[in-house]
């Protein structure tokens, strides 16, 4: 068996010897290519693959075309919870299976939306910025807020990670409500958490978190008009997607106090121009770069079940798949 690992070079792993360790005591005989990547050697990745059985990747562009050249394709397995990069109709009509990753960073990203609250909360980007840039010691250079376990956390956005963020909140002391329309109401039961409207959301909370999943229904869906709907002038935590934020419209809302503060860990744009970032470098605004997954455990994880989807598909074994998004 052949089993192809490839990537653009800054998605790629720092090393493979994990998964090629998994590769090789799940299958046994088997030879693993690791191959760097890009669009301009296009052709010479149809020649790589096309005598493999299985593709691991995360964002190598998986089309008709590719699939192609690749006639013993039996697995595409991700490395990531996306798949948009695979055509997932070519892929069922040839019988090749696609395996994302279903999770393996919800600790890791609540854990992160905790952290940003925190740092909001008790203004340590101001306090640092004064500190580093001001050479000044002064504990009242901004207005103190209240304590966290006075305030309330609106979750929009209430799947595994909004569960997850949910229940760190609450050991803060927390009062947490959240709204989502696709949760049913044994899920607000075993959490212990209300699931209200997006208005008392707009209306009761300190702080709120974007942990949506992008669709139809939430692009732009955090913009100026719902912004002037915050009644308590709440900090603002997107970990969902930068689509589902209307940037300018974020900034007018800080400038108009609608919001008092924000944390962003990704922005609509995925290279952003941070020289120029009108949303760069304000006391009350945390940015960072899509950081929130990224811990050495769950770099581990990503690597374990991505490379044992593969295992699991090659010897027969479906069911132990972590998850299989194909028909066949």
């Amino acid at each position: 068996m052949k089993i192809v690992i490839s990537d653009y070079l800054d998605s790629m792993m720092p090393t493979h010897d994990y998964e090629k360790e998994i590769l090789v005591n799940g299958l046994g005989q088997c030879e693993v290519v690791v191959y760097e990547y890009t669009d301009e050697k296009r052709e010479e990745f149809f020649q790589i693959i096309s005598d493999a059985d299985a593709i691991l990747t995360a964002f190598t562009k998986i089309d008709e075309e590719a699939m192609s050249h690749a006639s013993h394709l039996k697995v595409i397995s991700m490395n990531a919870t996306g798949y948009d990069n695979v055509d997932l109709e070519v892929a069922n009509k040839r019988g090749i299976g696609v395996c994302p990753v279903g999770e393996y960073s919800t600790v890791d990203v609540a854990e992160y939306t905790i952290s940003i609250i925190l740092a909001l909360v008790k203004n340590l980007k101001a306090y640092i910025q004064d500190v580093d840039l001001n050479h000044k010691w002064r504990f009242d250079v901004v207005p103190p807020n209240k304590r966290i376990e006075d305030m309330i956390l609106g979750i929009f956005g209430f799947g595994k990670i909004g569960q997850a963020v949910a229940n760190l909140a609450k050991g803060l002391g927390m009062d947490v409500i959240a709204c989502d329309p696709y949760i049913s109401e044994s899920v607000e039961e075993e959490n212990g958490v209300r699931l209200v409207s997006q208005d008392e959301i707009f209306a009761r909370a300190d702080v709120i978190t974007n942990n949506m999943n992008l669709n139809k229904s939430n692009y732009e869906f955090f913009n100026f008009e719902n912004f002037k709907k915050m009644k308590q002038h709440p900090y603002f935590i997107n970990m969902g997607r930068g689509a589902s934020v209307v940037e300018s419209d974020l900034l007018l809302a800080l400038e108009n106090n609608y919001v008092k503060g924000a944390g962003l860990d990704l922005l609509a744009d995925e290279t952003p121009d941070l020289a120029n970032h009108p949303l760069v470098g304000l006391p009350n605004v945390i940015l960072t770069p899509h950081a929130a997954f990224y811990s050495s455990t769950s770099i581990h994880e990503l690597q374990r079940i991505s490379t044992e989807n593969i295992v699991h598909y090659l010897n027969g074994e479906k069911e132990k798949v972590f998850k299989l998004v194909s028909e066949n």
